[in-house]
Parts: structure tokens; sequence; C-alpha cells
């Protein structure tokens, strides 16, 4: 379990077990299973991420909602529900180049609007070959989006930086170049599932607008 869930995990316990020594049982089953469920929201379970050259991975778990190709690149958008696990991993090996936070609003993460409008924080990530921005969307229930790297730190493909508090949307900007590999209502796992392709080792940076671009389409 990731460590952010500990204290929504232990307050409803110690409740329960408080409601138990009272034997206030109705209580009891209700705090203890919002802490079995917390517990389950914040589970970390291991990946096997892909090592073939050329792959993008996808950011997150979730159902694919949102495919679609503006001037600034080809956007892939997953959407996750609270049973989701709510991890954020890296698409590409590379540099965060760009970390950048835009307060919105909190709509809901089902929306495609959500993109635009709601809670976000944006990680531009770079290597040789190409250019991807990744987009951390909060949804209604979301209440903090955690992001841990900084602006320049290095991240491998699938490495965790980062999750998002209940249900949320996380968006993935690539280059016009890549071949996407998912198409709507496709379940995609976080580091595992290859949600585009490219050429890799040409040594010429393929780029993306930055994501505001995208949202002004």
């Amino acid at each position: 379990m990731v460590k952010e869930g500990f204290p929504f995990v232990i307050t409803p316990a110690v409740i329960a077990l408080i409601f138990a020594y009272l034997q206030w049982w109705p209580l009891v089953v209700v705090f203890a299973f919002l802490a079995g469920f917390m517990a389950f929201f914040f589970r970390d379970p291991a990946r096997r991420v892909p090592r073939e050259p050329g792959v993008i991975v996808s950011a997150a778990d979730g159902k694919v909602t949102r495919i679609d190709e503006t001037e600034a690149g080809k956007t892939v958008s997953v959407f996750l529900s609270p049973v989701d696990v709510h991890m954020n991993r890296s698409p590409i090996a590379g540099t965060i180049t760009n970390v950048e936070y835009i307060a919105g609003r909190k709509g809901p993460a089902t929306s495609n609007e959500a993109s635009f409008v709601n809670e976000r924080n944006s990680l531009t990530i770079e290597n040789s070959d190409l250019t991807v921005v990744c987009t951390q969307i909060a949804g209604i229930l979301a209440r903090r989006i955690v992001c841990w790297p900084k602006t320049g730190d290095k991240l491998e493909r699938g490495e965790k930086f980062g999750l998002i508090k209940f249900g949320s949307r996380t968006d993935l900007l690539m280059p016009h170049s890549v071949e996407v590999a998912v198409k709507l209502g496709d379940r995609v796992v976080g580091g595992e599932t290859i949600i585009a392709r490219y050429a890799a080792g040409s040594g010429q940076v393929q780029t993306t607008e930055v994501y505001e671009d995208a949202a002004a389409e």
C-alpha cells in the first residue's frame, strides 16, 4: 500500500476499535468496512513494465474514454474509477523538463471536459526520441493530486511518480508521429499496457505543444 493511504486506513480502523470496545457493533462494521476499502483503494501492486524499445505505456489504470488528435499532438485519456489502482507511472523513460500545476474546478472526471477545466498537474517528460506531457486530473471526489518528482528529475519507464486520491483522469499528450495502440473502451494497466509505439533511436526529438494548446482546440 502506498504511504499516503496510511492515515485513511488507520483513522477508521481506530474508530472501529473504539466502537468495538463500546460494543456498538453496527458502527464497528461500518468503519471496519471503510478501513478495508481504503486499504484496497491505496493498494500498490507490482507491475511488469515492457522492455522493448519504442513503446509508451499507460500512466494509469482505467478505461480509455478519449482518443483525439489536434495541432498539439495525439491524446489518450484514461478515466480512473474509485476501484482502480490510482498510482501514476511514467509512460516513457526520460527527464522531467517541466511540472505545472493548474488550479481548476472539481467537476466529474467522467466528462472529457475535465481535461480542460478541472484541477490538474502536468509533467513534461523528454528523452532523445520524443517529448510527452502526462497530466493528472482531479475529479469530483478527488481531494488531492500527489506528484513526487520535480523539474530535472529522471524517470524510468513505468516508474511511479504520484497518485490522485479518489476518482480521477490521466491524459497523455504525444507527438503526431506515434502510432496509438489502444481504442476507446479499452481497459489499461498503468506501467504495463502499451498505449502507443514510436520509432526509437532516431536521435531527433519529436515534440508536443504545451498542454494548454490542446485545450484550446
